[in-house]
């Protein structure tokens, strides 16, 4: 692959059009993206994760009447090959994160209301059974709510926990992974009705930034590396007070000097900028972006964080922005990107 390109994968919904998870290239000197192939023919890849190396993808997956994870080996011009996969009964999972060394997968499960753990032998990359799973209690005054909902598993920066964010029971959890299995040892509740869906870190490892579903906000933690646990310290609105129809909070990410966080709003369609002050304690508004089309369930920013790419689930396109790296400000840049119901976009890592 030219150096001018960068390359990615998309993870998809498969009950209408789409065949699995689509590979892309980013020209980064003339802005353009272009579909390259269905890279993998699988059911329901939501979501994707990609370890450090570039070796690997993992995917969430369906199949027939289980749900689970597979391995995929990224070979030339984006080429996925199957390595291995694991599937237990029920619904797939939602959510997945590889570990920095290759060697530890975890999943969020919504509808089983799990966190699942594997180990992955990090030279094949393939994936061994599950060696725990933990099912959550609880439940919230939405109707939404009626049991937990785990909709994100990954790694604290230090990688010493594993954070699990759950929709279903308005809690964040901390686990550590001794001996394979997963244990609790903190939980935070969010506003009750919140709906807490995906959470990133500041890279100084001190704060956190949780965006909610049910709510559209943005609620902004104090992160103590010691015993894994959070305060909160701020919460923000996502989608403008006067905008009374139906609007979901999707996405949130950060860029990597800490200066920004952009978070995605399904059914007000847009992404929001917001400005980090006091070293990532508080966030302040600055504007929203029409993601041009509808339903925007994730974005990433690319390698050389100059671009923006939004996947917008039911219009099933792309939208690709330029990014300003001192202000944080999106413009559109390419809107007519066609992939069906794109779901999750990773970028490979530089």
């Amino acid at each position: 692959m030219d150096k001018q390109q960068s390359l990615g994968y998309i993870g998809t919904y498969t009950n209408g059009d789409s065949l699995g998870i689509y590979s892309f290239s980013l020209d980064q000197s003339s802005g353009e993206v272009s579909i390259l192939a269905d890279a993998a023919h699988t059911e329901k890849p939501t979501y994707l994760t990609i370890s450090k190396d570039n070796r690997y993808l993992y995917s969430v997956m369906q199949e027939e009447k289980g749900g689970g994870a597979a391995a995929y080996a990224i070979g030339e011009n984006g080429t996925l090959s199957l390595v291995n996969k694991q599937v237990s009964e029920g619904a797939a999972p939602c959510h997945i994160s590889i570990d920095r060394s290759n060697k530890q997968l975890v999943t969020a499960n919504y509808h089983k209301g799990t966190v699942d753990a594997y180990t992955v032998d990090p030279e094949t990359g393939a994936i061994e059974p599950a060696s725990s799973s933990v099912e959550h209690a609880g439940s919230g005054p939405h109707e939404r709510q009626e049991k937990p909902h785990v909709h994100f598993s990954g790694y604290t920066p230090d990688e010493q926990y594993v954070i699990v964010v759950d929709l279903g029971s308005d809690t964040i959890k901390t686990y550590t992974i001794n001996e394979k299995k997963l244990e609790e040892i903190n939980s935070f509740s969010t506003k009750p009705g919140s709906g807490p869906r995906h959470i990133v870190f500041h890279p100084n490892g001190k704060y956190a930034y949780v965006m909610t579903e049910l709510s559209n906000e943005v609620i902004v933690l104090a992160y103590d590396q010691t015993n894994g646990s959070f305060t909160q310290l701020q919460s923000i609105y996502t989608i403008p007070d006067d905008f009374t129809e139906n609007s979901q909070g999707s996405a949130i990410h950060i860029s990597s000097d800490g200066r920004f966080v952009y978070a995605g709003n399904r059914g007000h369609d847009s992404i929001a900028l917001f400005e980090v002050k006091e070293d990532g304690a508080a966030l302040s508004f600055v504007e929203h972006y029409s993601t041009e089309g509808g339903w925007p369930r994730d974005f990433s920013l690319d390698p050389s964080e100059q671009y923006l790419l939004a996947s917008n689930q039911n219009s099933s396109n792309l939208t690709l922005f330029t990014r300003d790296p001192e202000t944080g400000k999106l413009e559109l840049k390419q809107k007519n990107v066609t992939v069906p119901n794109p779901v999750c976009i990773k970028f490979l890592h530089q």
